[in-house]
């Protein structure tokens, strides 16, 4: 290109921003036909998806219209658009890379949210079982059983504070086992789990 030409070009941009500044929003019209296509290919070799490219460019024009009166181009009209079109897309991409890393960190916590969550029911719905079928048994094995298991308390420390025989205690307990067993046969693996109460 000669150095004729491209002085012309300049100028002809020059002019055409001149009366975008003075308010002219045909000149916008004309820079805006002339640049849009070629600047959304440009902006699409970043982003790699042409509406996000799209985006990029419709928003430069925006900009550049409010605020025309203090932008101040010192080189050509065109490098001044495709230097805001690169800013803008690197801006884009680190925004896109902050929002996926924000969006994967949580998710992270949903699902541990969510299995925490769900671990929590079932180990309700455990505990519940357990109640029920602790209501079922004769009053002096819920007794015994509740010291051992909950209390964890040794047969002859519950022998003790009950005043009966370590064999009592241990016949006592055998039932409140079995008819345990019997309840909640379904769920004992899980009880054992979740609850750490071993029903043997």
């Amino acid at each position: 290109m000669h150095v004729q030409q491209y002085a012309s070009m300049q100028s002809t941009d020059q002019t055409i921003f001149q009366s975008i500044k003075s308010g002219d929003e045909k000149a916008l019209e004309m820079l805006f036909k002339e640049y849009y296509q070629p600047l959304c290919r440009y902006a699409n070799s970043y982003l790699e998806d042409s509406d996000d490219a799209e985006e990029v460019v419709q928003n430069c024009f925006i900009k550049l219209w409010e605020k025309k009166e203090n932008i101040n181009i010192q080189s050509s009209v065109k490098s001044y658009l495709y230097q805001t079109i690169r800013n803008s897309c690197l801006n884009e991409i680190k925004h896109q890379k902050v929002k996926k890393n924000y969006g994967d960190m949580l998710a992270q916590q949903g699902e541990q949210y969510s299995e925490s969550s769900d671990q929590s029911t079932l180990k309700g719905e455990l505990e519940e079982k357990i109640a029920l079928a602790l209501q079922a048994l004769p009053q002096q094995c819920r007794l015994i059983f509740t010291m051992s298991r909950f209390e964890e308390l040794k047969y002859q420390e519950i022998a003790d504070q009950l005043n009966l025989s370590i064999k009592t205690v241990e016949n006592q307990m055998g039932k409140a086992l079995k008819l345990m067993r019997i309840q909640l046969q379904e769920y004992l693996p899980l009880i054992a789990i979740f609850l750490n109460i071993i029903l043997e």
